[in-house]
């Protein structure tokens, strides 16, 4: 039957959750980084997730589908639920352990040497909860928003992403994302920011810090100039 149903731009798409969150039949998810409409049959096409998009990767078309699905769609609402309730239901709360191979160096001294490696973190606090929007060492800065994983997992933390930045640390899964936004709006608005480099995870939830610092932008009608980088679980940039 040709009906009216949800289509995702691919392109456009950020990975941030927000369809996904806000559509009550659970029909979008996020795979690989992208929202996608999981079966024709669990979307109404009433368009829920329009207005939660920040990048309008979301339209309503008419096309061929299957029809609405009423009881697939409470099926899947109830098995979705019981996932929610099981340890790993969060892609990103999944256990696992990471193999590194033994690297081989060769190296020839006569007597060791021990490397002191220097903290390049240029303020105080980092949390994002605890930041003065008005603070001066915000003023004409590179402001560094990073998910709070992202310097555990990746070794060279310091020296590639936070030497010559002024740093803020969150976590989109277990903190406040609306609060986020209104924080980092009133950062934007009052600084005259050089750039902001946003450092996620690559976990779906992960994506909740992009769309704070996006819609922030968007809110303060102020567009800073914008790097995303993505680290993997097993601590390489992806």
């Amino acid at each position: 039957m040709k009906r009216k149903i949800v289509n995702i731009d691919k392109e456009k798409c950020n990975g941030c959750g927000l369809c996904s969150e806000a559509c009550h039949e659970n029909a979008i998810e996020i795979v690989n980084g992208k929202a996608e409409l999981v079966s024709d049959e669990y979307c109404d096409g009433l368009g829920d997730c329009l207005p939660h998009c920040p990048v309008d990767a979301i339209t309503i078309i008419e096309r061929e589908s299957k029809e609405y699905d009423e009881e697939a769609v409470q099926r899947r609402i109830a098995e979705k639920e019981i996932k929610d309730k099981m340890p790993c239901g969060c892609p990103g709360s999944m256990a696992k352990k990471i193999e590194r191979a033994p690297k081989k160096v060769e190296i020839k001294v006569k007597e060791k040497v021990k490397v002191k490696v220097s903290s390049e973190l240029m303020q105080w606090p980092v949390q994002l909860n605890l930041i003065n929007t008005q603070a001066p060492y915000l003023k004409n800065a590179d402001l560094l928003v990073a998910a709070d994983c992202t310097a555990y997992a990746y070794g060279d933390f310091h020296n590639e992403f936070i030497k010559n930045h002024i740093t803020v640390i969150g976590c989109p899964k277990l903190d406040d994302v609306m609060y986020y936004k209104d924080k980092l709006k009133e950062i934007i608005e009052k600084n005259d920011l050089k750039s902001i480099t946003v450092v996620r995870m690559e976990v779906p939830c992960c994506g909740g810090i992009v769309s704070a610092v996006k819609n922030a932008m968007l809110e303060a009608q102020v567009i800073v100039p914008y790097k995303e980088v993505i680290i993997g679980t097993n601590g390489e940039l992806k």
